[in-house]
């Protein structure tokens, strides 16, 4: 503990020195912006993750530290999707929450990598406030990560997957030093949405990554590799507008706001439906040498796994996209048939079960199957050794028009439904109750692998999180899509 203005604040010793949090409601303490790498700056931006320096004294770590560079999200996404920006490139940094900051208290630990399509994101987003894990007993940790060209650009000249090295880097500090913050490093749950449950997957299957967790959680994000010349694309389209080699060394020398706006242009033809060359992760012999679904499926650690109902709906709303496919009726659905590599059969069977559906969500719906609902299941199904457990999330937004979309299920996860941020997306009705219960489901996984249901036996229906519908869709008379 020490006294600043009269306040008694908490601290902690980790390997680097000693940190400096804040008491925050509840009696729960939070450290911000603790290094777990040094600056990726200069000749280490493409580098590999180094150990941070230490520091005499006390270290302050009462806010935040600085967001990995990144472009913004459009407009439309923009107005759903908080993003705060912190600038500064000393971005590899972490933060705490935890019930009990005491070396002998030996909680279940759980460290959240946030999504973002690895090109946004951070854990300064007001949605991942850690207060209501720690309330129920969890010590909670979030991490920064490069994103973008920076974290997952391929260069013959640096190593690949550098944001996934980052990510086990932040997994051996927690291993390091959590136990000087109340956790116990040998009950850490990793989890994850989107980008970050992909990431997951990909820790599942790195070599550098065996034993740093027990338990994992994947939302709306199914593990895989991206083939290597869908990233090398990008780093081509960059190079290119930029006017330098696409090597690591160039564009370690090209100031940073420039290389993301190069990286911005970039991004502009690539959509998580449609497809197109990204910037993600890829199979490597030093840092990612199996293929994660096959690893994730091979897995002996237990699973928590699951999606939304409407997940498409995120990406084809807010950009006017629904209206054209609808528009495009059959064309649309002929090109989720061919994106989703599903048969006719599929589409017909899809039909009849649900004919409600619109051209844009029966697309929609078939892409989804592929990406996020078939893997899934798979992974599920070939598992022996260990329980996994499926839900899906069905409650829709109280936002006209975006149903139960990509990512509407985190503010429920991690409590922060008052927030003002979490009503961007959800909107003004959101059920207490479900975030209650779903909340629960993730805390009693991580505690004790049982989060209230049983582990899926390759037949019948996932757990299913659903809620009363919010006035504003029953006043739009949109009727939120409810799967097999």
């Amino acid at each position: 503990m020490s006294t600043a203005g009269g306040v008694h604040r908490p601290r902690a010793a980790t390997g680097q020195g000693v940190v400096e949090g804040r008491w925050e409601a509840g009696g729960t303490a939070v450290f911000r912006g603790v290094p777990y790498a040094a600056p990726p700056t200069g000749a280490l931006r493409f580098a590999a993750p180094r150990p941070p320096e230490a520091w005499d004294g006390v270290r302050d770590a009462g806010t935040f530290g600085p967001t990995a560079p990144k472009v913004p999200y459009p407009p439309a996404f923009a107005a759903l999707l908080p993003d705060p920006e912190i600038p500064g490139e000393d971005c590899l940094t972490l933060n705490v929450w935890t019930p009990d900051p005491s070396p002998g208290a030996r909680l279940p630990v759980m460290v959240w990598i946030h999504g973002g399509a690895h090109t946004r994101g951070s854990s300064a987003v007001p949605v991942y406030d850690g207060s209501a894990f720690a309330r129920d007993g969890v010590v909670l940790v979030s991490a920064n990560f490069r994103l973008g060209v920076l974290g997952y650009g391929l260069f013959p000249d640096a190593p690949a997957n550098r944001g996934l090295l980052d990510q086990i880097a932040a997994l051996e500090w927690v291993r390091d030093n959590v136990a000087a913050f109340g956790g116990d490093p040998g009950r850490v749950t990793v989890f994850g949405e989107s980008a970050g449950a992909i990431s997951i997957g990909a820790l599942l299957a790195a070599p550098r990554a065996a034993g740093l967790f027990a338990r994992a959680v994947l939302q709306s994000g199914a593990p895989e590799a991206l083939p290597r010349d869908q990233v090398r694309t990008m780093v081509r389209r960059m190079a290119a507008r930029l006017r330098v080699p696409a090597t690591a060394r160039a564009f370690a020398e090209v100031d940073l706001p420039a290389l993301l706006r190069a990286q911005e242009a970039a991004m502009r033809r690539s959509s998580p439906v449609l497809g197109g060359p990204a910037f993600g992760l890829v199979t490597d012999p030093d840092t990612l040498p199996v293929d994660p679904l096959e690893a994730a499926e091979a897995s002996d650690l237990p699973l928590l796994m699951g999606w939304t109902a409407q997940e498409h709906r995120l990406w084809l709303a807010p950009t006017g996209g629904a209206r054209l496919l609808d528009r495009l009726g059959p064309v649309a659905v002929a090109y989720g048939r061919l994106r989703g590599a599903k048969d006719r059969a599929a589409v017909r069977a899809l039909r009849a079960a649900l004919p409600e559906l619109s051209p844009a969500d029966l697309a929609g719906h078939l892409v989804t199957d592929r990406l996020l609902r078939d893997p899934l299941r798979r992974i599920a199904r070939a598992r022996r050794a260990a329980p996994s457990h499926l839900y899906e999330f069905r409650w829709p937004s109280g936002v006209p028009g975006l149903g139960a979309c990509h990512a509407l299920e985190l503010g429920f996860v991690f409590d922060t439904l008052g927030l003002p941020e979490s009503a961007w997306l959800a909107g003004p009705d959101a059920p207490q109750a479900l975030a209650d219960e779903m909340h629960a489901a993730w805390v009693g996984f991580a505690t004790t692998g049982d989060p209230g249901w049983a582990p899926w036996d390759g037949n019948g229906p996932p757990k299913v999180f659903d809620g009363p519908e919010p006035e504003a869709v029953r006043a739009e008379a949109v009727t939120p899509l409810v799967l097999p």
